[in-house]
């Protein structure tokens, strides 16, 4: 008989936003204990009501939980809350899931190894949609016994759970690069797009053809027939985010001297549309800047 993994176990959650609320409730639904905190009582309700118990701050949920998983918006709050957690009392292991960039999760993994907290580095990619049906890629760093020990809870929430690398930092240079490539693909298609429809192409058209063609990406296939063209922009991952995966690609790239010269024209793209788009705007609302400078709509006629 299999043992279940979530028989007799606490684990703590920080962090419920757009992704960690449908993470943290995959994991109430796998029959996880669950510890959660998160610095709005509104996102912290709805698991309450399904089971999970409130903590009044991340140093309460470390007090409860052994293992916590954090889900954080950026690198500064990251380092403040896995400040909090390291005072906790049962806490044993960090797992981060958010997006850090690589010098931030070894500067935090070195800080909570000193308070004797082991730390798994495990950004995720797929999404809203993805972390809502458990099909995320964790892309995890840090040592392999700690990532075995903690597979079956990752694959509660991820399809594709890979152990990329053995040091904390690791798992986050794969995921800004990632996203780097993400983010290249929405820029160049839709410039594309631009141009194309400035020169009397029908948007939709030309993205039949590059999907049947040698331009296809992730951009052409998805994003832009399903939130481009219908004028939605709700790929469901905020610009301001893909601005700060970005540049934290970018200044890896500079911290291990690497020249991106393609790398650093499209951050420089995003950087002038995260200045000047609307807060929460969308990642494919970049478009609407492109749009802007070629004088078009890239959409549906």
């Amino acid at each position: 008989m299999t043992e279940d993994p979530s028989a007799d176990r606490t684990v703590g959650f920080v962090g419920l936003g757009a992704m960690g609320a449908h993470m943290a409730a995959r994991l109430i639904d796998a029959g996880y204990d669950l510890a959660i905190f998160d610095t709005r009582a509104e996102a912290v309700a709805p698991h309450v009501a399904r089971g999970a118990r409130a903590c009044d701050s991340a140093g309460a949920v470390a007090d409860a939980a052994d293992t916590v998983l954090v889900s954080l918006p950026t690198p500064d709050v990251v380092r403040a809350v896995a400040g909090e957690l390291a005072t906790g009392d049962a806490i044993e292991a960090f797992v981060d899931l958010s997006t850090t960039g690589p010098e931030v999760a070894a500067e935090v993994a070195a800080a909570l190894s000193a308070a004797g907290v082991a730390c798994l580095d495990a950004p995720v990619s797929g999404g809203v949609a993805g972390a809502q049906a458990g099909t995320l890629t964790i892309m995890a760093a840090g040592d392999e016994a700690l990532f075995q020990s903690l597979r079956p809870l990752l694959e509660t929430l991820g399809r594709n759970v890979v152990l990329v690398g053995a040091q904390p930092g690791q798992g986050q240079l794969a995921k800004v690069l990632n996203n780097l490539l993400s983010a290249s693909a929405i820029a160049i298609t839709g410039e594309a797009l631009a141009l194309g429809v400035h020169g009397g192409l029908s948007a939709r058209t030309l993205l039949d053809v590059f999907n049947s063609s040698s331009g296809r990406n992730t951009a052409s296939a998805d994003k832009f027939p399903r939130h481009v063209l219908p004028r939605t922009f709700g790929a469901g991952f905020r610009l301001e985010l893909m601005d700060k995966d970005v540049q934290l690609c970018l200044a890896e790239a500079r911290r291990q001297q690497v020249p991106m010269a393609l790398g650093s024209a499209v951050g420089e793209l995003w950087a002038r549309a995260a200045a000047s788009a609307a807060a929460g705007a969308d990642c494919t609302e970049i478009v609407r800047m492109l749009e802007h400078d070629a004088g078009v709509v890239v959409g549906d006629e």
